[in-house]
């Protein structure tokens, strides 16, 4: 299964349409996670062209955009998480792992900073923004791919 991660698309400031080389990563995805701040619902419909989309709320998400604050996922065996805001870098993965201690995943968005770290087969993701990249070099997804309920490989690939 080719899952492609975003966060943080912030349109229509950032996110005017979809940016191409985002496209090519969407092509062929049998799944999109969204961990927030998509601002404006056309965002999400835009992304359901692609594949099916699981979204979680942000912190600049109206009311317009309907998700829930979490969500709990299994993704052909493997325990997926989302959250929009981790908290703290400081103790993230023992946090994340406390409040979801049944995920093997934990994807959130919020910080706008790529970030992949694991422990003892627990996980969490950032995929970063692919249009607003902040103090980051490059805007970023995620891409994750699962066979037989494990996650096999997962890489932030630069998108600008």
């Amino acid at each position: 299964m080719k899952v492609v991660v975003l966060a943080d698309t912030h349109a229509p400031r950032h996110w005017k349409s979809c940016p191409p080389r985002v496209a090519e990563h969407l092509r062929g995805a049998d799944l999109i996670l969204h961990a927030g701040d998509v601002c404006v619902p056309g965002v999400l419909d835009e992304l359901a062209v692609y594949a099916p989309v699981h979204v979680v709320k942000g912190n600049n998400d109206g009311p317009d955009v309907r998700a829930p604050e979490t969500l709990e996922l299994d993704l052909g065996g493997l325990r997926v998480a989302m959250i929009h805001d981790s908290g703290a870098a400081k103790g993230r993965l023992a946090r994340m792992r406390r409040r979801f201690p049944a995920a093997d995943l934990v994807v959130f968005g919020h910080s706008h900073i790529p970030f992949d770290e694991s422990d003892g087969g627990f996980r969490v993701f950032n995929p970063g923004s692919p249009t607003d990249r902040r103090r980051q070099p490059h805007g970023t997804v995620g891409l994750l791919r699962i066979e037989d309920g494990r996650l096999v490989e997962a890489e932030i690939v630069p998108v600008t």
